[in-house]
C-alpha cells in the first residue's frame, strides 16, 4: 500500500515509542511529535482507515503487519543514514533533521546501494 511522508513519520515514531513504552496512545505521539492531539486523532483515523493500525477501545495503537513494514522500512533508512553522517562529522542534530528528509524520498535501490557501502566500509575499520 502507497504510504505519504506524513504517514511514514506517524508509523515510525509508533515503532519507536513502541520499543520504550508498554503502551502507545495518541498523546504519546503528540509529545513526540510536538503536534497538536486533534492533529494526530485525524492522522490515526486515517491510518486505521487504511489498515495501517489498530487500535483498542482504551486507545492503545498497535502497527499493523503492513503498517509495521513501513515503519521498520523508514526507521532503518532513519538509523543508518542518520548514523552514517554523525560518523562523517557532522552534528547529532542536523544529522537526524536531513535523515528524516532523505529517509522518504530515497528509491529502493539507492539506499540498498549506500547500506551496502557502509556496511562494506563499517567492516574494513
Amino acid at each position: 500500500m502507497k504510504s505519504n511522508e506524513s504517514s511514514e513519520d506517524y508509523l515510525e515514531t509508533i515503532l519507536m515509542l513502541s520499543e520504550v513504552k508498554p503502551v502507545v496512545r495518541s498523546v504519546d505521539i503528540a509529545n513526540e511529535l510536538g503536534y497538536k492531539k486533534s492533529s494526530v486523532s485525524v492522522a490515526m483515523k486515517n491510518l486505521r482507515e487504511r489498515g495501517m493500525i489498530t487500535v483498542t477501545d482504551e486507545g492503545y495503537i498497535y502497527l499493523t503487519e503492513s503498517g509495521k513494514e513501513i515503519a521498520e522500512m523508514i526507521y532503518e533508512r532513519h538509523k543508518l543514514i542518520s548514523g552514517w553522517l554523525m560518523k562523517l562529522g557532522v552534528d547529532k542534530e542536523t544529522a537526524l533533521e536531513d535523515a528524516c528528509r532523505v529517509e522518504h524520498d530515497l528509491s529502493a535501490e539507492s539506499f540498498a546501494a549506500i547500506k551496502k557501502y557502509i556496511l562494506k566500509d563499517n567492516k574494513k575499520k
